[in-house]
């Protein structure tokens, strides 16, 4: 069973990706500029000039961990409600009126009521469990089966997504850092913004999306099988099968990528020369570059793929993914570099281009994993388990927030062994590097490892996507011989009612 969408495209795509890239980027406006405040307000002291709660570092991390983690973890279980019950439009709006919801009582709470700042944080968890797994899954759905613009889609899309980023903290935190506004008011703006995302969702969505994530996907599923609950076939397994083996590989991308707000940061911080003449570049400023660089680079990939698919040089979605490490890799190899050069310059600081060079090279490599990682879960998810399996892909980012939290706060240990250190200065580092360098460097090799195995068993992975990633059948005809040959007359008969 199709999917009625609104006639019209704009740039070659349906009119309505454009209108779910615009929900999105206001919805990642709520959430950039909340996360931007949110450690500064609960260490900020009850007492000064813009109050805060008053926590200690280390309790304000612990609380940002938690609260991440969950943020990542609850779309499994809003995108199985969609599926089963409510329908994906449906999760999209009622989640993103619990964000709002949530915003606008972090800002009632701060200073005031911490318990009711937790209770603001719950109704953000909540509400990103319901949004997020959904409107990407309505993304795919805008495209049929073999569609060589959806790659290109997401690639459009998760330009929504950092063009939200990279202005929130423009606005939220500009307010928030003010003592004249206080950081009630970066709240409120984000408040604001997600308001804005469910508002447009609502005034347009029938326009543009039709019935596009009106009807739960185990409903939909259901009907096309003629009423009889199908098991999974044979497709669907081996499908499900390169998802949970992709699984580990873009985990282990994350874990690097993440290296980004911790142990990245502190290297900007303690190991950078951020001095433009007299004026020292913040620390903070450098997280604003994933963001620009995706915008500058996300529309060339768009083209790319779409260009190398016409002449049918498209790598398939493993092989992009290899890519995707191995930039990464590079990344790391540049931050590698500038520890080598830290140890020539007279205060022992790196230039600031080897975080230039690592985020750029981060940023091409996020664009080969990411948004075609999207792409390709829309791909190979069963139709009565899109939204749930959409969810397990945000589970990835869950768990690399807790590993690479771990192994970044382990640079310090890692410095404090003999033979690490024995090891760096054999290279001429000092001992006080020798974490870092050790950090840094096994992340580069860790990728590179990573990638030459999913290089080797891309072939099987390809095999068990059964033509996911491939055009449609050229008929009806075809389709139901092709079916019928993999995986029998009832698996078929079902795809006979789409």
């Amino acid at each position: 069973m199709s999917h009625h969408i609104p006639q019209g495209t704009l740039m070659g795509h349906p009119k309505g990706l454009f209108l779910l890239f615009t929900t999105e980027m206001w919805e990642r406006f709520s959430y950039y500029g909340m996360r931007a405040l949110l450690v500064l307000t609960l260490v900020a002291a009850t007492d000064a000039a813009n109050p805060g709660f008053g926590m200690t570092t280390a309790e304000a991390l612990k609380l940002y961990a938690y609260y991440t983690s969950l943020v990542y973890l609850t779309p499994i279980i809003g995108g199985w409600l969609a599926d089963t019950f409510i329908g994906q439009r449906r999760a999209v709006v009622l989640g993103g009126a619990l964000m709002s919801a949530g915003q606008f009582t972090l800002f009632v709470a701060t200073p005031h009521s911490l318990s009711l700042f937790y209770v603001g944080l719950g109704l953000m968890i909540i509400g990103n469990g319901f949004f997020k797994p959904n409107i990407s899954t309505m993304v795919g759905d805008l495209y049929d089966q073999g569609d060589a613009r959806r790659d290109s889609a997401f690639s459009i899309f998760y330009m929504g997504i950092n063009l939200g980023a990279f202005i929130a903290p423009l606005i939220c935190s500009t307010l928030g850092e003010d003592p004249a506004w206080g950081w009630r008011y970066g709240y409120l703006a984000a408040g604001i913004g997600m308001a804005l995302s469910v508002v447009i969702q609502l005034l347009f969505a029938q326009r543009f999306l039709g019935d596009v994530g009106l009807e739960a996907g185990a409903k939909r599923s259901l009907a096309a099988s003629g009423g009889v609950k199908q098991p999974l076939t044979k497709v669907e397994i081996d499908r499900l099968r390169v998802i949970l083996t992709l699984f580990i590989f873009v985990v282990m991308f994350w874990l690097a990528f993440e290296q980004a707000g911790g142990l990245m940061n502190i290297f900007a911080q303690d190991n950078t020369q951020r001095m433009v003449g007299t004026f020292e570049v913040p620390a903070g400023w450098f997280q604003s570059l994933n963001a620009m660089f995706i915008l500058i680079f996300a529309p060339l990939f768009s083209i790319l793929w779409i260009k190398l698919n016409k002449i049918d040089k498209n790598p398939d979605a493993p092989i992009k993914i290899v890519a995707g490490l191995i930039l990464t890799a590079i990344g790391f190899g540049f931050l590698v570099a500038g520890i080598f050069e830290m140890q020539t310059t007279g205060d022992g600081k790196a230039t600031m281009i080897w975080l230039v060079l690592a985020y750029l090279f981060h940023t091409l490599g996020e664009l080969c994993i990411s948004p075609v990682g999207l792409s390709l879960m829309t791909k190979l998810a069963p139709m009565r388990l899109a939204s749930l399996v959409m969810g397990i892909w945000f589970l990835m980012p869950a768990l690399a927030q807790l590993l690479g939290g771990l192994i970044g706060a382990y640079s310090e240990r890692a410095g404090e062994y003999q033979a690490v250190r024995h090891f760096a200065e054999g290279l001429g580092i000092r001992a006080e590097d020798a974490g870092i360098l050790v950090i840094f460097g096994s992340i580069a090799l860790f990728l590179c490892l990573f990638a030459v195995v999913l290089w080797l068993i891309s072939g099987k992975l390809v095999v068990w996507m059964h033509g996911a990633e491939k055009g449609a059948p050229a008929n009806t005809g075809q389709a139901l011989s092709e079916e019928m040959e993999v995986v029998g007359d009832h698996e078929a008969m079902r795809k006979s009612h789409q």
